[in-house]
């Protein structure tokens, strides 16, 4: 064959082959091309969920026994945004008006009790004052004492009472036991009756004291027997050679005093010169044992508890430093000490403030 044929053949051939593969790749790109533009499936509307009111068995059965999870691909979303319900309801508290019950635990004190209720120690003391036995250091586990809602004196009535009367024994006006709700006295017939109890709110019983009272130079008997006498340096001292404690510090309970390190017969000294006004010997006193006061003549008074001995006399003048006793476990102590405190216009007031 000549060779020029043979390459027009291969031409032909070659060229045949060429057209054939451009149009598959036109056929399938024009086919790719048509089925990425087909609008997508629209599913069917799902049937209506049957209402309470057109429920059978059947409808029943048919229904899935459980809700298929949602899950969108990112878990820690959805746990991102779950809030548990916290339900917080804030009630005020609400004001008291009658006297409530508690019963004594171990270790428990009518200063540390009134302190808990917000009330002074004399408020909770007057109430209970039969069950103390006119002693606070009577408390006993187990025993129940009435609590006041309020600062006062919380009495009992007796025959014979008014409510005039009352009120002027207890320093008050009649109104305070009038209007207070816990009383729920007919104000159009303001009769109370016999061994009824009566909250008197602010009331004062100075016939029931809690503590041993503030004797000074000036009081009944003592101004015609004692006269004049030594006043304040206008500085106090230390009243014991120790400068530290060894019991209760002011404030402790209710504590209206210091107890200073003392052992049995230390010297006690008088924090500043004046007048002895009490030199009591007494197994109780109150519980403050032997105990000494001296009026300073300034409107303070010093007083010295759980005294062994007394060596001073009452209306005696003292000067600053003198010894007037020593110091014992008398009274209510559980340990030789000295209980020392200061008093302000009968007042007690802290000695940290004043000792140097």
């Amino acid at each position: 064959m000549n060779p020029a044929g043979k390459n027009t053949q291969s031409s032909r051939l070659f060229g045949l082959i060429s057209w054939a593969a451009t149009g598959l790749i036109v056929i399938s790109l024009l086919g790719f091309t048509f089925w990425s533009i087909q609008p997508p499936e629209i599913p069917a509307p799902p049937e209506a969920t049957p209402t309470a009111q057109g429920l059978t068995a059947e409808g029943l059965s048919a229904l899935p026994s459980s809700i298929p999870s949602v899950s969108t691909g990112r878990p820690s979303a959805i746990r991102g945004i779950t809030r548990l319900a916290s339900l917080k309801t804030n009630i005020p508290e609400q004001p008291r008006y009658q006297p409530e019950e508690y019963k004594v635990r171990r270790g428990d004190s009518v200063f540390g009790i009134a302190d808990d209720y917000r009330i002074k120690p004399e408020t909770l003391y007057w109430a209970n004052y039969e069950i103390f036995d006119g002693s606070p250091d009577s408390i006993q586990p187990g025993q129940i004492l009435y609590i006041p809602p309020v600062d006062g004196v919380y009495y009992k009535w007796k025959e014979g009472d008014t409510l005039d009367s009352v009120a002027e024994r207890f320093d008050v006006e009649p109104e305070a036991i009038l209007d207070w709700p816990g009383n729920n006295i007919d104000l159009t017939n303001p009769q109370i009756a016999p061994a009824t109890y009566v909250m008197i709110p602010g009331g004062e019983n100075n016939d029931q004291p809690l503590f041993i009272q503030t004797v000074t130079r000036n009081s009944g008997p003592i101004a015609a027997a004692c006269g004049g006498g030594y006043i304040s340096r206008g500085f106090f001292t230390w009243p014991t050679p120790n400068h530290y404690l060894s019991g209760y510090d002011y404030g402790t309970d209710g504590h209206g005093a210091i107890d200073i390190s003392a052992p049995e017969g230390t010297p006690i000294y008088a924090a500043d010169s004046g007048v002895v006004t009490m030199a009591s010997v007494s197994a109780w006193n109150y519980g403050y044992g032997n105990v000494i006061q001296i009026d300073h003549g300034n409107g303070f008074v010093t007083l010295y508890a759980h005294l062994s001995v007394v060596s001073v006399t009452q209306c005696q003048s003292v000067l600053g430093g003198a010894t007037i006793g020593a110091s014992g476990n008398t009274g209510n102590s559980a340990g030789a000490h000295l209980h020392f405190e200061i008093r302000y216009f009968g007042k007690r007031v802290n000695p940290w403030f004043y000792l140097p």
